[in-house]
């Protein structure tokens, strides 16, 4: 695209590569060095960290909000600006609207295009026209000092007109208004159209007479590939896809080359990334039985968390699924399909991996010699030694940078990386960036499922996407807080990858909700977040689960599955062609393509969940606003009646105003106002995607 950024009216850009000239306030008095506040104060600004060691971060077009508090003394109006330097300095300067909610917040919203660090600064100025234009409305109108206030504004207009950038109509425009003003003959309510003239308005809008310039400090925003911030994951193991049972029953490994043929499939449900688990050689000490036994009996395959084994480690891959030649060439194949390969990335080693000979301090011994096994108790994962990253840092680090180099050889960019929780966050914030100093273009997962303040940090120290805990927020109540912090509160910083299940995760939800569940899940991770994930045998309903667990029986990390998903999506008994539409619209509305803009709203249902996302038309590509409204049956059991209640002015449509709205899954088409009745049947159609129609 030929600009750097896109920006929402009535805040577009302004002289996108030459900044507004600002008149300076004249040199500071000698007691205000010694001050922290500037002359017009600026203070809580975002896009921010928590943590200001950390900078906030985007992908490439996403509507990023620009807010700060500014305020000064007395009745005399301000402007703000935010100053952006692109990665290629490239400059421009952005105007801030008011808020008006009582906090003296301002707000734009700006789209970055281009990848790197971008800086920003806030800058506040005394806005002289919008000063008298105020003071002028009121005491004109009310035959107060009348006079005095026409002659200011003449005065103005003249100051104005003398500025050399000016066009010269313009210079005209201002002139007349100047000699309009200073008429005798006009009238007040003359003057009055004069004062509210919103061409005027422009010139000043666009060229403030300023003074008492301030200016905050420098900030940076990393804007990184769409793709760390976009996309629909589909999760599968690739030693299932053509695996064949023998006649002497044990089953012969599907490889690289048969998973290939699932992805068409994948792709033509419209996923953007394809992701495996590890695919390296599983020890045989201690190896996991089905369902997490202890004792494995002969052909069982073992969990591929449990890495390393006489035939390698981390930079092997198992004999099984075949070659590195093999992996480069599937590699090869998903990217025809228009799919992204993420490979896990569990830093830990079964008990026969190559390091703990080749490198014992790399672990913990216990006290009677031993080494220690993973725990999370009272659980304990005997098939698995964790690392300690305090006995060799050097060596470690050296180690995993290595890895994780090694596969970004092979044509891998994206990592989801195993219970990065159970590492030193200092490490992690070493390796992704000292990856992404090299190859920004690789990303990297966090899959910890943790304590808030775990998560939110990691994502500050650099990784792209996180794992959320939107697979327990079933309820209203959770969903509606869950999506509101999302999308604003941690969205500077975090952004969540809205997994409807894995292959350790069947809520209870999931199990108990049968096929209405499915949908409904699949809807609002398709639709609330910018980037969602599925694992394999969500499509053919698989729910259930291991008694007394929440993942599911005969858990595919342990023992191979048999599915046949051509022959379920023939006989209707699959979700595929659902999952197929849901990309399809997310695809089709940029809206959807956000993490931020999303509004919850209210139904009258306890079990009726309702949200918006939209986007304006000047951050989109096409330039054409959009708007999604979605509604939700939270209860999978029953049919749901209710009325919403919907606060149309998010998307610029005033209260009172009927708009029409297509349903995107159905077809239907209504007209709405903002009080709506619904009626969702779990079993029949249990969410309305519903697209906001722009007015003729």
């Amino acid at each position: 695209m030929a600009t750097t950024t896109r920006s929402a009216p009535p805040t577009e850009a302004l002289r996108s590569t030459s900044p507004i000239p600002l008149r300076p306030s004249g040199p500071a008095p000698e007691h205000a060095a010694r001050t922290r506040l500037g002359r017009i104060p600026l203070s809580r600004p975002r896009p921010s960290t928590p943590d200001p060691r950390f900078r906030p971060s985007a992908f490439s077009g996403e509507a990023v909000p620009f807010q700060i508090t500014a305020f000064r003394e007395g009745h005399d109006r301000i402007g703000v600006h935010v100053r952006l330097v692109s990665p290629t300095r490239a400059e421009s300067l952005h105007r801030l609207e008011p808020l008006h909610d009582g906090f003296d917040r301002w707000r734009t919203t700006i789209a970055p295009l281009e990848i790197g660090v971008w800086t920003f600064r806030f800058e506040a100025f005394a806005d002289e026209f919008a000063t008298w234009q105020h003071a002028a409305d009121l005491k004109i109108a009310a035959g107060v000092d009348a006079a005095l206030m026409r002659e200011s504004g003449a005065l103005l207009f003249v100051r104005a007109a003398a500025e050399k950038d000016r066009s010269a109509a313009e210079v005209r425009a201002l002139r007349r208004a100047a000699a309009a003003l200073r008429d005798a003959a006009a009238s007040d309510d003359a003057a009055l159209e004069v004062v509210r003239d919103e061409a005027i308005a422009a010139f000043f809008r666009d060229r403030p007479l300023a003074s008492l310039h301030t200016v905050g400090p420098d900030l940076e925003l990393l804007v990184e590939r769409e793709r760390a911030g976009v996309g629909a994951w589909y999760e599968f193991f690739p030693r299932s896809e053509g695996a064949k049972r023998q006649k002497d029953g044990t089953v012969k490994s599907g490889t690289f080359r048969t998973a290939a043929r699932r992805l068409p499939g994948v792709a033509g449900m419209g996923f953007d990334v394809v992701y495996l688990p590890p695919i390296h050689p599983i020890g045989r000490i201690n190896r996991k039985g089905r369902n997490n036994t202890l004792d494995a009996l002969p052909g069982d395959p073992g969990s591929p968390y449990a890495i390393g084994a006489a035939e390698g480690g981390h930079d092997a891959i198992l004999p099984e699924l075949g070659t590195a030649a093999d992996f480069r060439w599937f590699v090869r194949q998903a990217q025809a399909h228009g799919l992204d390969v993420a490979l896990d990335l569990a830093l830990q080693a079964a008990p026969d991996h190559p390091w703990v000979t080749e490198h014992p301090e790399w672990f913990t011994v216990l006290p009677d010699g031993t080494i220690a096994y993973a725990e999370n108790p009272p659980k304990k994962y005997q098939d698995i030694y964790p690392l300690n990253f305090d006995t060799d840092p050097a060596g470690i680090y050296a180690e995993m940078l290595r890895i994780v180099r090694h596969w970004i050889a092979q044509g891998v960019k994206i990592f989801r990386v195993d219970n990065p929780h159970t590492k030193p966050l200092q490490f992690w914030e070493w390796l992704i960036a000292t990856v992404n100093a090299d190859d920004p273009d690789v990303i990297f997962l966090s899959e910890a499922f943790t304590r808030p303040a775990v998560m939110q940090s990691l994502a500050m120290a650099g990784f792209q996407q996180s794992y959320s805990y939107f697979t327990w927020r079933n309820t209203k109540e959770e969903l509606e807080e869950f999506l509101q912090s999302i999308s604003d509160e941690t969205a500077d910083f975090m952004r969540p990858n809205l997994f409807v299940n894995t292959h350790d995760i069947l809520t209870e939800y999931l199990q108990y909700g049968g096929r209405p569940a499915y949908r409904i899940r699949a809807a609002i991770a398709a639709t609330a977040g910018a980037t969602y994930g599925v694992y394999a045998g969500y499509e053919l309903y698989e729910n259930v689960a291991r008694p007394g667990s929440e993942e599911n029986i005969d858990n595919e990390k342990y023992e191979f599955k048999f599915r046949d998903w051509e022959q379920a999506e023939a006989d209707g008994d699959s979700l595929a062609p659902y999952l197929r539409r849901l990309n399809e619209i997310r695809h089709a509305h940029p809206a959807l393509r956000q993490l931020r803009g999303l509004t919850v709203h209210w139904s009258d249902d306890d079990a009726i969940l309702v949200y918006s996302k939209h986007i304006d038309g000047a951050l989109t590509e096409n330039g054409v606003s959009d708007t999604i409204i979605v509604v939700a049956n939270l209860d999978p059991h029953s049919v749901r009646q209710t009325t919403v209640h919907l606060d149309s002015s998010v998307w610029g449509i005033p209260r009172g105003t009927e708009f029409e709205v297509e349903d995107l899954i159905t077809g239907a088409v209504w007209t709405w106002n903002q009080d709506a009745f619904v009626r969702l049947d779990a079993f029949a159609e249990p969410v309305h995607i519903l697209h906001v129609k722009e007015r003729s």
